[in-house]
Parts: structure tokens; C-alpha cells; sequence
């Protein structure tokens, strides 16, 4: 994780969020008939999946495989993944009544975390592990709503009518997310990633009011690991010198801003990761060639840079496409 930490790097290092997953025929053939949950807390399944991508495209870091909604899951929430669309909670949050259901997450309630993030580290040898989680506003969405939402009327509604109640609610969330990061942490997790994905669809005002707090305080607890600590939220241009403030070592950024500008935003120099438009996937190597030329050119500006996509991988893409963009990437990026 040396370009994590602004330090000199033999090249630039790539990996791709949702790098494990649907794209992969592997991982089709060894899902099948699992859900996505139950997946999750098989290690041997994790292991596998983890491991596909790393062993398919040489990245340079493997993404531990779970959901931002497991540690929900573990701690009695009642919800399920519902294929095609998305996690589906069963009793929505509307009242102080509703917090008791988010209780604080232990050790013993993701036992198959710990053994998974162990048997990874002993596999992967010199390939970091980047263990994640879900940032409180982004699972409290998900809790408030019921579901996925493309609007959060319901969220914002809750932080505006009711402010104690949703600080009460992220939390809860960020402790949540504390306790399960820790948990990989201690596991062997070399780095940590807090997703914030859907912090993009807030006003700068609202974010610093409601959700830079909750998100602060999860990095904040995290300081004492000494581990890089990336933050990563999608359509959040507007936002970025606020989530780096939120305590992030490493600052992700979508495809909407260049690089070279998300650094100026953000203002403090900090290593960014990004930021590939997943779209150009599908368009032909004449057209991705250029593009990773222009982001290695702009990612210079920051004192490091990780190439990613700007967002997950889709998943009808063709795995040899991502196998050449690591290659690629290497190459043209490989230091004298």
C-alpha cells in the first residue's frame, strides 16, 4: 500500500472495486444457488471469490468479498439481498423505537470474518487486502428507506424533521462500522475502504451538518491501526474536500471529476484513487487506451495515486478487458 501512503512505487498500482463478482464466469458457477448473504459468511466461498480476481487480472490488491449490509444481518437487522435489486429491509427506522434493532457489533457475531480475512492474508503472501465497509449515511439510507432509493426523500426528510433521531441512528452506524472494520483490521486487513456510495445524492451543507461527523468518527477510531484509510462515494464532486476531512488517508473519486481537479478541490495533499468511467469498458480498447493515458497523467498531481474505476466493475464486462487495463497500467506507468 505504498502509493496509499504517498510513498515512491515501482508503478502504479490498480485494482477494481467490484473486481470480484458477476463479470467473473468463476464466480457465477461457484454462486449458484447461494445467495449473496449466505455467501458471505461461508469463508471457503470468500476465500475463493476474494482470490479470483487477483489470480484473473494480477491487481495489485485484493477487495474483500462481503456487502456493506452483513454486519446488519449479524446483528439481527432483518433484510435480505433481492436479486436485481438490491438490500430490502423488512421493518424500516421511522421512530427512537427503531434504533434498538442497530445494536453495537462483537467479535463473536462475525466469526466468519475473522477467519476469512485470516486464510486470505496467509494466501495472497505480498498482495494487500483491502477490507470495507458501509459509512453510516449510505447504510442508514438503506435502513430509513427500506431499500435502495434514487432520491432519499425519506432520509433527508428523517435529518431534517427529526435531527436527533438521525444522529442517534448514524451513530449507532458508525460504531457498527467501527467495530466491523476493526474486526478485519485485526484479522490482517492491510488497508480499509469506508464506502460512502450514495453521499453524492447531498448538498455540501447537508453532509457537513449530518454525515461528515459519523464518517469522522469512524476514521477517527481507526487512526490507532496505522492502516491507510480510503473513503470513496459516487457523484460526491461537490464533496470531496469534505470527505477528505472526514479523516480519509486516500480519497476516491469518480469519473465526473478529473483527477488532476479532484486534487485541487480537495485541497490537502493526499494519494487519490480513480477513476476509469466503467462505461468505456464496453468501447473498444482505441477508446480506453487514451483514457488511461490521461488519468496516469493527471493522478501525477496528487502524491500518489491508486488507478481504479470510477465505480464498480458492471457485470456483463468481458474479464479480459480488465486483465489488459492492469497490464496496461503497469507498463505505462512502470518507473525507471
Amino acid at each position: 500500500m505504498l502509493a496509499a501512503r504517498g510513498e515512491p512505487v515501482p508503478h502504479t498500482p490498480v485494482w477494481f472495486m467490484r473486481q470480484a463478482g458477476r463479470s467473473l464466469p468463476e464466480y457465477r458457477a461457484i454462486r449458484e444457488g447461494i445467495t449473496m448473504l449466505e455467501s458471505c459468511k461461508r469463508p471457503e466461498l470468500v476465500v475463493e471469490i476474494t482470490l479470483q480476481p487477483v489470480r484473473r487480472y494480477g491487481v495489485d490488491a485484493a477487495i474483500f468479498y462481503s456487502d456493506i449490509v452483513l454486519p446488519l444481518k449479524a446483528v439481527g437487522v432483518d433484510l435480505e439481498i433481492q436479486p436485481g435489486v438490491g438490500p430490502v429491509v423488512a421493518s424500516p427506522i421511522r421512530s427512537a423505537a427503531d434504533l434498538a434493532v442497530v445494536r453495537p457489533v462483537t467479535p463473536a457475531d462475525v466469526t466468519y470474518i475473522t477467519e476469512s480475512v485470516q486464510q486470505l492474508v496467509s494466501q495472497l503472501g505480498g498482495t494487500p487486502l483491502i477490507g470495507f465497509a458501509g459509512a453510516p449515511f449510505t447504510v442508514a439510507s438503506y435502513l430509513v428507506e427500506g431499500g435502495p432509493s434514487k432520491d432519499f426523500a425519506k432520509t433527508k426528510a428523517l435529518m431534517h424533521s427529526d435531527p436527533a433521531l438521525w444522529h442517534a441512528l448514524a451513530d449507532r452506524l458508525a460504531d457498527v462500522a467501527i467495530a466491523y472494520l476493526s474486526v478485519q483490521i485485526e484479522a490482517g486487513a492491510s488497508a480499509i475502504q469506508l464506502f460512502d456510495s450514495w453521499a453524492g445524492g447531498l448538498s455540501a451543507r447537508d453532509y457537513e451538518q449530518f454525515v461528515q461527523p459519523h464518517s469522522a468518527k469512524v476514521f477517527a477510531a481507526l487512526e490507532q491501526y496505522g492502516v491507510p484509510r480510503l473513503h470513496f462515494g459516487v457523484n460526491t464532486g461537490e464533496l470531496l474536500h469534505l470527505m477528505s476531512e472526514a479523516g480519509a488517508d486516500v480519497v476516491g473519486v469518480d469519473w465526473r471529476v478529473p483527477l488532476d481537479e479532484a486534487v485541487r478541490r480537495i485541497g490537502t495533499p493526499k494519494p487519490v484513487q480513480g477513476n476509469l468511467d466503467p462505461a468505456l469498458l464496453f468501447a473498444g480498447w482505441e477508446a480506453i487506451e487514451p483514457e488511461i493515458d490521461r488519468i496516469l497523467t493527471e493522478g501525477k498531481s496528487a502524491p500518489g495515486h491508486i488507478f481504479n474505476l470510477g465505480h464498480g466493475v458492471p457485470p456483463n464486462t468481458d474479464p479480459e478487458v480488465l486483465h489488459r487495463i492492469v497490464k496496461a497500467v503497469h507498463t505505462k506507468s512502470a518507473r525507471a
